[in-house]
């Protein structure tokens, strides 16, 4: 049974996330991402302007005057959401945990999805493969999503993200659109995912979304503070009114964003960054944007 707080959730995130596909998104989602192919129509009279390759020879010799062939998009996508639930998405200075935000997004790309009549899935992981939901078409079944994003209690606190990766790569027969959201955040011992990602993306359209909050960038300074690794339980003091402490943080913040960044070049794909308390609406659709923009170059 799902508890009142729990459902207030869900319908407050189906609201907010419905009207965003509504008023914001409307057609964005749909110019920004291909279909599987384009499928033959029909074949009508050439008129002027019209590509002179579509002729199709053999009808136009038959009839005796030109006539081009017409095709349109196969339509139908599949998208898999690849969402990371490990113990550092439990992080959050600012109005929300990060894992809330990722059910936000995730939420926004479903409804977008089953708008334009796309099937959405969703693949949960942490260091390990917590669950998978099949891709199917409907409202109630990305209400289902949404609860098991808030609501599913993970067996792991780890993160393995090469691990989500090649799963998804098992799993996806035909193209697909593959939206992996995480704070890709990963120990140092941690397999690197960049070639997982580079294989992913041979055979899928794949858009990583990396969420984040301003507190992983740079610490206040608030005295002492004693901070829990959420993913390993190392505890460890901090005394944030050092300012050698403070740069100390945001140093090893940018290798590691630089870091990450690396393995994106390597697999040619680009990132959405997002963080806590800070609407996504336009940074989705600036980036919706720049896909429609290549797609039509």
């Amino acid at each position: 049974m799902l508890s009142p707080e729990l459902r207030k959730k869900i319908r407050t995130i189906e609201i907010r996330t419905s009207r965003l596909v509504s008023d914001v998104l409307a057609g964005q989602y749909r110019s920004a991402f291909k279909g599987r192919g384009m499928e033959f129509d029909r074949v009508r009279p050439y008129l002027f302007g019209d590509d002179v390759r579509s002729i199709d020879w053999n009808v136009s010799a038959r009839v005796g005057e030109p006539h081009v062939k017409v095709f349109h998009e196969e339509r139908e996508l599949t998208v898999m959401l690849a969402v990371d639930l490990s113990g550092s998405l439990s992080f959050g200075t600012v109005n929300e945990l990060k894992r809330e935000l990722v059910a936000e997004i995730a939420a926004t790309l479903a409804f977008s999805a089953i708008r334009s009549s796309d099937r959405v899935g969703m693949l949960l992981f942490t260091d390990r493969i917590e669950a998978f939901v099949p891709p199917k078409k409907g409202t109630r079944h990305v209400l289902r999503i949404v609860r098991d994003l808030l609501a599913f209690k993970p067996q792991g606190r780890g993160t393995n993200i090469a691990l989500a990766l090649d799963e998804l790569n098992l799993t996806m027969s035909r193209r697909s659109v593959a939206c992996v959201i995480s704070d890709f955040l990963a120990p140092a011992s941690a397999k690197p995912w960049d070639a997982a990602l580079a294989r992913l993306t041979r055979r899928h359209d794949v858009i990583p979304i990396v969420v984040g909050d301003p507190r992983e960038r740079e610490l206040p300074n608030v005295g002492i503070l004693d901070l829990e690794d959420l993913e390993t339980g190392e505890r460890r003091a901090f005394d944030t009114s050092s300012r050698w402490v403070r740069e100390g943080w945001s140093e090893v913040a940018q290798e590691r964003s630089e870091a990450r960044d690396r393995q994106f070049r390597k697999a040619k794909v680009e990132p959405l960054l997002l963080e806590t308390g800070v609407d996504f609406a336009p940074p989705l659709r600036a980036y919706f944007a720049r896909r429609e923009g290549r797609r039509t170059r």
